[in-house]
């Protein structure tokens, strides 16, 4: 017969944390948001063990959800700048997706290898379409064109005039030339890049070899922009860090234009990851990239997580149904209350540690309608947090920002809409069955109130976590995890805990929702 829980399935909604004794050092200036992305080793009586043995850490434990609506290259740039991670999403082309995470990789770096080179034979006209291709307003000038040729100078917007310069006009006429421009020798560090910057007031330095081929470039707004992003996500060459979506069905030929790309780490994009083909897909990139990390789910319970683990994911992703535009549960019956599902996974997260000495970290995916929901996740156990609608309400999310009623709000659809077409996702390997088709939906098409930058709103996001934090006498999510007391709300004392009993004088300025 069937097996059936005796306990209900929780929301996070239906919990409160309860407060500890918050010690004299217990301020949120001193909490450290760190949290580790894949599996490592270390030594089980340390429980948890510290985030930092990871390979592959954030610096604070937000992930952007692999949607259309959410993850494009422009909000994986931002969210990496502000700590977090985003992984691209892979409901699109091989080459759409790759270009995606080339253009994360190659936005920030102290050394960047440049991507928009033009001869100088090449037109103004020319210029202008790379311009608009890349967003990049310098241009280096090569004698062949490529990143690494002979420099021969650099243009910008200032050298030229739109309307008067005619588009025929060679690049060389109007370029700087590299006899003025100063120039860094390969072996010179950021340290004394940036000296040379600030010394001879440039925006852009460039770097080059002794037979004066282009190397590097290095600008003057990637440190100002360090400055005022200190816990921004970069990898040794200081480049930022970012996540790709991948499928069960062509895995074999996305993952290497996403690994050449520069992707850090893969996401297996999946409703339900309980399967063969999960194992399948973690055995190819395991067996062909000695340095690939690859997350896989969603699971919601202890057997789906052991499955996984042991099938060779370096992280696990928890919930079924619990997204805001995810009607699964609706259509098929399928689920569990995210609440539920975090406490069992992450039990089994910490017995298998225990047991091997491997720490394999869980994100939990879904089920955030509230910021304090995100806390409520961490002190359940979650190593990090997957959200998309909380994502797609910002400019930098791709979805489009219309007015509705007199507000201003941004579209939001589900990657099991008729809109995202994204069959990959739902697809059980049935081979009778058209591709590129979806049955029935499993996602809606919608809206959600716009709310402007995302830096803006994350940082009050995370401003209340780490004074909850603070409130449970935690300065690490180590010490959350370990100290949190949880109980059950009623729903009497949810009710209580909101506005009640009065009539407001402005609601705009109280949000009830993040």
């Amino acid at each position: 017969m069937a097996f059936i829980y005796d306990e209900p399935s929780r929301t996070f909604g239906e919990y409160l944390l309860v407060p500890n004794l918050t010690t004299k050092d217990c301020i949120p200036a001193n909490v450290d948001l760190t949290a580790p992305v894949v599996r490592f080793k270390a030594d089980p009586s340390a429980m948890p063990p510290d985030p930092r043995q990871s390979p592959l850490t954030i610096s604070v434990p937000v992930t952007s959800a692999m949607m259309q609506s959410v993850s494009g290259a422009e909000l994986a740039i931002a969210l990496a700048r502000c700590g977090g991670l985003s992984f691209v999403y892979g409901s699109q082309g091989i080459e759409e997706e790759a270009a995606m995470v080339r253009r994360v990789k190659n936005y920030k770096a102290g050394f960047v290898v440049s991507d928009s080179n033009l001869r100088p034979d090449a037109t103004l006209a020319d210029v202008l379409e790379l311009t608009d291709r890349t967003g990049h307003s310098t241009i280096a000038i090569t004698e062949d064109g490529t990143p690494t040729g002979r420099f021969a100078g650099i243009i910008t917007s200032r050298d030229y005039r739109l309307g008067k310069t005619p588009l025929s006009t060679p690049v060389r006429e109007i370029m700087t030339p590299f006899k003025s421009i100063h120039c860094g020798r390969v072996g010179i560090d950021l340290q004394q890049a940036n000296e040379l910057i600030w010394q001879h007031k440039l925006n852009t330095l460039p770097v080059i070899d002794e037979r004066q081929h282009l190397q590097y470039l290095v600008f003057r707004k990637d440190y100002e922009s360090h400055q005022a992003h200190p816990l921004e996500n970069v990898d040794r060459e200081k480049r930022l860090i970012v996540g790709a979506g991948i499928n069960s069905r062509d895995h074999a030929e996305r993952v290497p234009a996403l690994m050449d790309a520069g992707a850090d780490v893969l996401c297996i994009d999946s409703s339900d990851g309980y399967s063969e083909w999960q194992r399948d897909t973690i055995a190819y990139v395991k067996s062909n990239y000695k340095h690939g990390y690859i997350g896989a789910g969603n699971v919601v319970d202890r057997e789906g997580f052991l499955y996984l683990v042991e099938a060779g994911a370096d992280f696990v992703k928890v919930g079924i149904g619990g997204g805001s535009i995810c009607i699964t549960r609706e259509q098929k019956g399928i689920g569990r209350g995210q609440a539920s599902a975090v406490i069992e996974v992450a039990k089994a997260r910490d017995e298998y540690f225990q047991k091997t000495g491997v720490y394999v970290p869980i994100c939990s995916d879904g089920g955030i309608s509230q910021d304090y929901h995100i806390t409520i996740a961490l002190a359940m156990g979650a190593d990090f947090i997957m959200m998309g609608r909380y994502f797609a309400r910002f400019d930098e999310a791709p979805g489009r920002k219309v007015r509705v009623n007199n507000q201003f709000m941004k579209e939001y659809w589900g990657e099991g809409s008729n809109r995202a077409r994204n069959w990959q996702r739902y697809d059980h390997g049935d081979s009778s069955k058209k591709k590129d088709q979806l049955e029935f939906e499993e996602g809606v098409d919608s809206y959600v109130p716009y709310a402007g930058k995302l830096k803006d709103n994350l940082d009050v996001t995370l401003a209340k976590v780490r004074s909850t934090m603070c409130n449970c006498g935690a300065l690490t999510l180590r010490d959350l995890y370990m100290r949190a007391r949880l109980t059950v709300a009623s729903a009497v004392s949810i009710h209580e805990g909101g506005v009640h009993d009065v009539m407001l004088k402005d609601t705009r300025s109280n949000p009830r929702e993040p």
